[in-house]
């Protein structure tokens, strides 16, 4: 009785070590199957923002790269206006992001957007506009701080925060109305306007560039030049008197065969 106690226990002892020794190996054998190559880390997310509207210029001659990037924070809101709108119009309003985001738009700051900010071609800079989307009657207010659009049978360019606010992003383009509001740091007060000629864009630099040079003879006192913008290449007509009446003759008396440049009244202020 005790040696078949014993010949049992020893057997036991033979399997349990068996089964040890079959358990280390499979732990091996998995250990070496979960081995895997090193994973890099995830691509930083790009922002699905959608391409930017063409024709717009962003802020001509003073466009640059800048080195900091726009802030990915959410917009905030501008200011509602108070009173009555200076005046009010209504237009095929469009959105632009890149390539024209950290640029430095017509202002001087570096165009964010995902700021609450628009590009109009005539308003005073700094001037706050009330946008309503004519389709579904939702409105935004943005500040002007940019020029454009320069593509005809538009009248403004939204940031793209301000084209979601209306729901304008996923289509490009509705038609508005748009209610300008006197900055609120100069309220009731229109500076005198700083007005040029733009005209553009030319794909060809050269066609630019020929423009350039009969405008220089044709308008000797005013100061002409070409720069490259991100939707092509541009002209732009400095009258020696930047007033209003002075550039609307200069615009009115040039006539561009090519449909994709044309000239348009902006204003510099």
């Amino acid at each position: 009785m005790n040696r078949a106690l014993g010949r049992s226990g020893h057997r036991r002892r033979l399997l349990a070590a068996a089964f040890f020794q079959a358990l280390l190996l499979g732990a091996a054998g998995c250990h070496r199957n979960a081995q895997v190559a090193y994973q890099p880390p995830p691509p930083a997310a790009v922002s699905n923002a959608g391409a930017a509207r063409p024709g717009h210029s962003g802020s001509g001659a003073d466009a640059s790269s800048a080195s900091a990037k726009a802030p990915a924070s959410a917009a905030p809101a501008q200011s509602v206006p108070r009173g009555k709108p200076v005046s009010s119009e209504t237009g095929m309003a469009s959105w632009y992001g890149p390539p024209y985001a950290n640029r430095k738009g017509a202002d001087g700051t570096v165009y964010d957007q995902n700021a609450m900010t628009a590009a109009h071609r005539t308003l005073p800079m700094g001037s706050l506009v009330r946008v309503t989307n004519l389709t579904n009657n939702q409105s935004v207010v943005v500040r002007i701080t940019d020029r454009g659009p320069f593509v005809d049978g538009r009248i403004i360019d939204l940031s793209l925060a301000a084209a979601k606010a209306v729901d304008l992003y996923r289509p490009g383009t509705a038609k508005v109305r748009v209610e300008a509001y006197a900055p609120p740091e100069r309220p009731g007060v229109d500076p005198a306007g700083r007005w040029c000629v733009q005209i553009g864009a030319f794909l060809d630099e050269a066609d630019a560039i020929q423009l350039k040079n009969d405008l220089a003879r044709r308008y000797a006192t005013a100061k002409v030049i070409e720069f490259a913008g991100p939707t092509g290449h541009w002209v732009r007509i400095n009258p020696l008197k930047p007033d209003k009446a002075t550039a609307s003759q200069i615009a009115d008396s040039i006539h561009i065969p090519d449909p994709g440049a044309q000239p348009y009244l902006v204003r510099l202020n």
